[in-house]
């Protein structure tokens, strides 16, 4: 027999259905008729007949036939809504889709596997783990540690020993002993009571990394859960079953205690969970969609999945992939300003800094070469200044940049330095090009106000780099009474990150616009693919018009990599032909350092012959 869960006003129920011939029309009236059985006033209504309503799925919001059979519409145990004319939606409403979750209405579920044994993952495979390409499952050698460390555990217990969070409160209760008839109560309470957090629910992406990385921390065996809760949790996770984490509520102390309540909340079936195939509902019934049960807590269970620090790591974990690849593609994006502008090369030459013992330093000068060396790539606008009589180039077009607080300010340069070359692209004062790169300036506008962008987004960078470390409070009736604040440093980090992308997106597309001005004279072959791909996504600017798409779309190249990976071949195949001068370093090994010159480390431009 199908059976189908209702999301109406509020409230989730579960409606089995006797025929499959019966209408879309029929389950909505049967559902509100269960929710005015449940309602000590009917809910407001007289009887079922008068109430109007029109019925839509959970999972992407399509409008169901009131005429259609439950059969032929849906599937069985898929979610639906029924939304009743007249209502206003409340704004603490739970929307049926969190926000960006289009992208998984092409979700297709992982053949491929990652094995944890909680000590081999990468942050890239947790990023992927993110995404949804893999499943998860546990290595023997895991299993057997898991095993042996929930044996721990039940001797306590048997023993009746005093072990803090196992026979024992928490926090300011330590010295409660709690009897062996109510543990099992004690770990579902202290997952209920820390459930405290507020704000938006982290992304799918963001709560399945949160998910993979606790149980990543389970898997060393040295948390006392047992291996069949673990084996409970990773199911949920392959089944990406995932629950409602509100973005703020940690202090970092003991932990991200609030979040992971809160993933432990969904877990044990109680608050709200998400899965591609129901959008949001309770939890229950989310799992009971994909054939699981809830999770039922052992002694200390409760204690495993909370006390740890997998919300500040997991974001910090994206936010150093991230700040990674916007680092190596703002070198790319550099290179290109450089060449409109007419910059030198010579800024960049090996011996310069072969005098400085930084690694990341070196990478950046020698990417530079290996997209600007014109015995490599020939550049025809390169070739029209070679004879040009300027000296040198300002620091902005020659000192490209290469912790979460660290991380946060060391990301945080690559915006700054990109927002003063869109200055110099768009001032005509400082470049050979048009006024704000277009023609027929003051009836257009052209890059006038994304330059504002940039700046505006660099300014709110400067106010979010203030180290949250810093900005510690006493909590817990002053047991902790120095914590981290790691939670809001991860997520101000991500904040930070995202604004540098946009501004290199802005960079981008004002040095691709400024290369239309340089026409018919082309630039290094790898450049040339560079503009290549965005102006296969954003055409010229011949006249104003809507910008915002603009950033968006060359803010997606950045984000998906694809402005390195149609560089990266050209910069590895320079590094084999000059294998002595460079040695292959970490991608992200120079995003905390800067490439820094005094004026003196370079006065020649690109024609000198002498240095």
């Amino acid at each position: 027999m199908p059976r189908y869960t209702v999301h109406v006003r509020g409230e989730w129920l579960a409606v089995p259905c006797l025929s499959s011939t019966n209408t879309i029309e029929w389950l909505g009236k049967e559902a509100v008729r269960r929710y005015m059985k449940n309602k000590p006033d009917n809910g407001g209504f007289a009887s079922v007949e008068e109430v109007k309503f029109y019925i839509r799925r959970c999972k992407g919001l399509g409008l169901l036939d009131l005429d259609d059979t439950v059969g032929d519409a849906l599937e069985d145990n898929e979610f639906v809504e029924v939304v009743i004319e007249g209502d206003i939606m409340s704004p603490d409403f739970i929307p049926s889709q969190p926000e960006g979750v289009h992208l998984y209405s092409k979700y297709r579920e992982p053949e491929q596997y990652i094995s944890l044994d909680g000590n081999s993952l990468t942050t890239e495979d947790l990023v992927n783990l993110g995404k949804g390409l893999y499943k998860i499952k546990l290595t023997a050698e895991a299993e057997a540690k898991v095993k042996e460390s929930r044996e721990v555990i039940e001797r306590i217990v048997k023993e009746q020993t005093v072990v803090y969070g196992i026979t024992t409160g928490f926090g300011k209760f330590a010295r409660t002993v709690i009897p062996n008839s109510k543990l099992r109560e004690l770990q579902v309470n202290l997952v209920r009571s820390h459930s405290a957090g507020v704000g938006k629910p982290l992304t799918p992406e963001r709560t399945r990394m949160l998910l993979a990385l606790r149980i990543n921390v389970l898997a060393k065996g040295y948390s006392g859960i047992s291996l069949e809760t673990l084996k409970q949790v990773i199911e949920v996770f392959n089944a990406s079953c995932l629950p409602y984490i509100p973005e703020k509520g940690t202090v970092g102390a003991s932990g991200d205690l609030a979040p992971l309540s809160h993933l432990a909340l969904g877990l044990i079936g109680e608050g709200k969970m998400w899965s591609p195939k129901s959008g949001w509902a309770d939890a229950k019934y989310v799992l009971e969609a994909h054939g699981l049960k809830p999770i039922t807590l052992r002694p200390k269970e409760g204690l495993a999945l909370i006390n740890g620090t997998q919300m500040i790591t997991s974001l910090g974990c994206e936010a150093v992939e991230r700040a990674g690849a916007i680092a190596r593609q703002a070198d790319i994006i550099a290179a290109l300003t450089l060449e409109v502008l007419k910059g030198t090369t010579r800024a960049f030459d090996t011996d310069i800094h072969a005098v400085r013992p930084h690694r990341g330093q070196a990478e950046v000068a020698f990417r530079f070469r290996s997209l600007l060396d014109s015995d490599h790539h020939p550049s025809e606008i390169a070739e029209s200044h070679r004879f040009c009589d300027r000296v040198q180039d300002a620091y902005t077009m020659r000192c490209c940049p290469q912790a979460l607080d660290y991380l946060a300010i060391g990301v945080h340069e690559l915006a700054a330095i990109s927002e003063r070359r869109i200055e110099r692209l768009c001032n005509p004062s400082l470049s050979e090009l048009p006024a704000f790169l277009v023609t027929e300036g003051g009836l257009n506008s052209g890059f006038m106000i994304a330059h504002c962008t940039a700046a505006a987004l660099v300014s709110e960078n400067k106010a979010l780099c203030h180290p949250s470390s810093v900005d510690s409070l006493s909590t817990s009736a002053a047991t902790e009474d120095h914590v981290s604040m790691g939670g809001w440093a991860a997520r101000k980090a991500l904040r930070v990150i995202e604004h540098v992308e946009q501004v290199l997106a802005i960079e981008l597309l004002a040095a691709c616009q400024g290369i239309e001005f340089l026409r018919p004279l082309r630039t290094t072959t790898p450049l040339e693919k560079v503009y290549d791909l965005v102006r296969s996504v954003v055409r010229p600017w011949i006249k104003d018009r809507f910008m915002a798409p603009d950033i968006e779309a060359a803010h997606r190249l950045l984000v998906e990599q694809k402005v390195w990976e149609v560089a990266k071949p050209y910069i590895e195949k320079y590094r084999r032909e000059h294998i002595p001068e460079s040695r292959p370093i970490s991608p992200t090994a120079f995003s905390l350092g800067s490439l820094r010159m005094s004026a003196d480390d370079s006065h020649d431009h690109r024609h000198q012959n002498e240095l």
